[in-house]
């Protein structure tokens, strides 16, 4: 008889147990249109690469468990100390990508999640890295169109919707307001430009690439046009040919010498002393990761690109921005080093 109880009582709890973890999770639908089984709470969030990581810190900062790499000695200064002590874990994504199935288990996450790009190539990493961990893996479309749709999706699955709608009401009005400004430049005023990656400037980005998204957002008139896709390398022979009007730069090193440099002299941005630094700390505002870091460069770039149609104090739009999203507001001296880089 005790036998049959024990056996029976084993029964029952085979069937209560699928019922009781069916009702500790539901199924959400990603900017992929995957349909994705996710705890009720989540508590601990794996970012897949340095968007998503971005992204996670400012929503919820206290569910993201790393980054993908150690923050410099400048960028923890503009970061709260809890979060800038974070571990470095790698990224999932991404060129070079350093982290691996072994990691994300002994992280221990609730999902992992990646915010940019959700073309097949990322949705097939998706479902391996799911299936091989069996952590859900929530793919969030990092465009900045998108961004205040991912924002509220990602709001609901933190359990953070207040927060979530917060920020995506300050990135669709600034999208709104940049879309109005640009559309009040003539063509015929909107100058050629190029975006200078790397030491050397000759790694660059063409339009319709998510590095290049916020130049064309800005309508500006990328010279690198038919370069190729993504990120792509080009000779100097070139860029003295497409001789761009304004040069955007990444690199500290490349934008302190290119001025004495004699073969880049020729060029009409350093002719004219329009090659620009972007601003850097803790994100740079362009890309380097594409993620919301974005949002802020939009008025940085229409305000160097069309000072008459984006009047008003970039400083003020930075320490809301930052305050809003980075939770620390920068100081007068902070600004003053993050908005130095003219040429």
């Amino acid at each position: 008889m005790l036998t049959r109880r024990r056996l029976l009582g084993a029964a029952i709890a085979a069937l209560v147990a699928p019922r009781a973890a069916r009702a500790q999770s539901r199924v959400i639908v990603d900017s992929a249109g995957r349909r994705v089984e996710v705890p009720v709470t989540i508590r601990r969030v794996f970012a897949a690469g340095g968007p998503a990581s971005v992204f996670v810190y400012t929503l919820a900062p206290e569910t993201l468990l790393g980054w993908t790499r150690e923050p410099t000695a400048e960028e923890r200064a503009w970061l709260p100390v809890k979060y800038a002590d974070l571990p470095a874990l790698g990224r999932l994504t991404g060129r070079g990508n350093t982290a691996n199935v072994e990691v994300v288990l002994a992280a221990r996450p609730d999902i992992v999640l990646d915010f940019g790009t959700v073309g097949l190539t990322y949705v097939s990493l998706a479902d391996r890295v799911q299936e091989q961990t069996k952590v859900p893996y929530i793919l969030l479309d990092g465009s900045l169109s998108a961004t205040p749709r991912a924002y509220t999706l990602a709001g609901d699955l933190l359990g953070v919707a207040e927060r979530a709608g917060e920020l995506a009401r300050y990135v669709d009005k600034t999208l709104s307001d940049v879309d109005r400004r640009v559309a009040s430049v003539p063509r015929d005023r909107r100058p050629s430009v190029y975006y200078a990656r790397g030491p050397k400037g000759l790694e660059t980005a063409a339009p319709g690439t998510i590095s290049a998204e916020s130049l064309d957002r800005l309508g500006a008139r990328n010279v690198a046009e038919g370069s190729g896709r993504g990120l792509t390398t080009v000779s100097l022979e070139q860029v003295l040919a497409w001789n761009p009007e304004v040069i955007f730069t990444l690199d500290p090193a490349f934008h302190a010498g290119v001025a004495r440099d004699p073969s880049w002299r020729g060029v009409s941005a350093v002719k004219n002393g329009r090659v620009h630094l972007v601003p850097q700390a803790p994100f740079p505002w362009v890309d380097s990761p594409p993620s919301v870091n974005r949002v802020i460069g939009l008025r940085w770039l229409g305000h160097v690109l069309y000072p008459d149609a984006f009047p008003g104090s970039v400083r003020d739009d930075a320490r809301t921005f930052y305050g809003l999203f980075y939770h620390r507001a920068p100081d007068d001296r902070q600004l003053d080093s993050l908005l130095g880089g003219k040429s």
